[in-house]
């Protein structure tokens, strides 16, 4: 599998080289490299929304939003914040944004962003059923998340060049959803390791532009999943028309979080110390290198947790570019990674690995404009592969991919609807199913995983305001993983979010 995939990103590069010669270049409206490589959210002119988009709103109310919409961190390769006229939104934020709500929270206590604070947030509640099949059909699980996220541009307030800090507070209350299906990728992203109720320190981070962003640096405690394999993240382009805040509103696990790195790549909700370094030779090309404390893979909620130093990292390196393809300017991108867990790693069979590393790629790119040069409707879609070398993981190769649609739905230009596959070859050792998910076993283990789990998952995202959503999501796993004798699950969603 490792070979394939080396192979097919070779592939990919010889496409990437051959588009962005053929399609017309952006490189004097596009961000640079840096911003494509650590802040696809969020761009400058979103939040200058049309009213007619938007019955009832009045024009005064628009004024005031827009006019604080386009505050962000620092200079123009910072992070930004969600901007309230957010479409296609991630399902889970918290899960690849470094920043996030809309700063209304701030401005509604007094706090001017023109002193270099921001004050935002989000709340998502989920409401997610088994309703036929899996472990334990027509039961239900419950889960609600709040994040308190507090920003400070330290350019702006004291005139340091380049540099902003950020710290977030996450509350968490849920159920095991996942287990109700038996599923080992995990159909509903907001619920991951227990515990189920938890309040966490989430980030706490000083990050830093060096050499007019061709350098950016950031140290602390943070989510790499963010800086790392995030193919959610949209491409920013110059005409603010064509710019989406996400790929893909999709809610499982796998969408932001390749399953070969289960356990190992730090992110929502346990995130982790480290350093992430992104460096940007050129306008549509980057590097990044991330070591974080890789306590996870023993079974540490590093999220829970401060900086440890016990001899278990994470290490991971990647490197992409983005383009625009065609007359039309499509807007695309790639990255393909390696990474390397230390440590000690217990295997199904009693034994250890010593570390463990594994590869993976995501594409994305817009497919099909509806009105060309006027607006961000139409048909995107997106691939990721993954692979690893240990059976000390769970998931060995994964591949998925998936299509969204924006905007497509007369009279309701702010939807979006998507449709995704993940598909993950498991680890076959004998006892794996045992060791891996003991909870999910019958009365005679050692069992096995099953041999693949595939998962098919398709959503409506509809925009109740500027600043909340609600998210139905139905899933069919034809072959839940956790054992080889359940039957397939039939599951539904439900989310509501609300950014502040």
């Amino acid at each position: 599998m490792i070979p394939r995939i080396i192979s097919n990103a070779a592939h990919w590069l010889a496409v990437v080289a051959a588009l962005t010669t053929a399609g017309r270049s952006v490189a004097a409206t596009q961000p640079s490299s840096a911003l494509a490589a650590e802040e696809y959210l969020g761009q400058e002119g979103w939040g200058a929304t049309d009213d007619r988009l938007w019955p009832g709103a009045s024009n005064s109310s628009t004024a005031d939003e827009s006019a604080t919409a386009d505050a962000h961190l620092g200079n123009d390769d910072e992070n930004r914040p969600q901007h309230i006229s957010s479409l296609g939104m991630a399902g889970n934020p918290a899960a690849v944004n470094i920043v996030v709500g809309t700063g209304a929270l701030g401005r509604f206590l007094g706090v001017s962003e023109e002193s270099g604070l921001r004050l935002g947030g989000l709340w998502i509640g989920d409401a997610s059923a088994v309703l036929s099949g899996g472990l334990d059909g027509g039961d239900w699980g419950l889960n609600s998340l709040a994040i308190i996220d507090l920003s400070l541009d330290a350019e702006k307030r004291w005139g340091w060049e380049g540099t902003s800090f950020g710290t977030q507070f996450l509350n968490y209350t849920g159920q095991p959803t996942n287990s109700l299906a038996g599923t080992v990728q995990g159909f509903d992203g907001l619920q991951a390791a227990p515990p189920f109720d938890r309040s966490e320190l989430y980030q706490l981070w000083w990050r830093q532009s060096w050499y007019d962003g061709l350098l950016i640096t950031r140290l602390g405690k943070s989510v790499p999943s963010f800086d790392f394999n995030n193919v959610l993240s949209a491409v920013p382009v110059g005409n603010d028309a064509y710019n989406i805040p996400a790929v893909t509103g999709l809610i499982y696990t796998p969408i932001f979080v390749n399953p070969t790195m289960y356990g190992r790549l730090p992110g929502y909700y346990d995130s982790a110390t480290g350093l992430t370094a992104t460096l940007a030779p050129a306008d549509n090309i980057y590097a990044s290198y991330g070591v974080y404390d890789g306590n996870g893979a023993r079974g540490e909620h590093t999220g829970l947790l401060g900086p440890q130093f016990t001899g278990y990292y994470f290490h991971i390196g990647e490197v992409g570019c983005t383009w625009a393809a065609g007359a039309e300017e499509k807007p695309g991108k790639l990255g393909v990674g390696v990474w390397h867990q230390t440590g000690d790693l217990a295997l199904p069979n009693g034994g250890f690995d010593n570390g463990e590393s594994g590869i993976y790629m995501f594409a994305s790119q817009r497919l099909w404009f509806q009105n060309p040069g006027v607006n961000h409707d139409g048909i995107s879609g997106f691939v990721q592969l993954g692979a690893n070398d240990s059976n000390a993981s769970w998931v060995r190769e994964f591949f998925g991919a998936g299509f969204t649609a924006f905007g497509l739905v007369p009279s309701r230009p702010n939807d979006s609807q998507g449709v995704g596959m993940a598909w993950s070859f498991l680890n076959d050792a004998p006892e794996a199913g045992s060791f891996f998910f003991p909870t999910h076993q019958g009365p005679n283990p050692p069992a096995p995983l099953n041999d693949n789990e595939l998962m098919f998952a398709g959503y409506y995202q509809a925009a109740l305001t500027k600043a909340a959503f609600l998210q139905p999501t139905l899933t069919y796993i034809p072959n839940p993983g956790a054992r080889q004798d359940i039957s397939p699950a039939f599951a539904s969603s439900i989310y509501l979010t609300v950014l502040f």
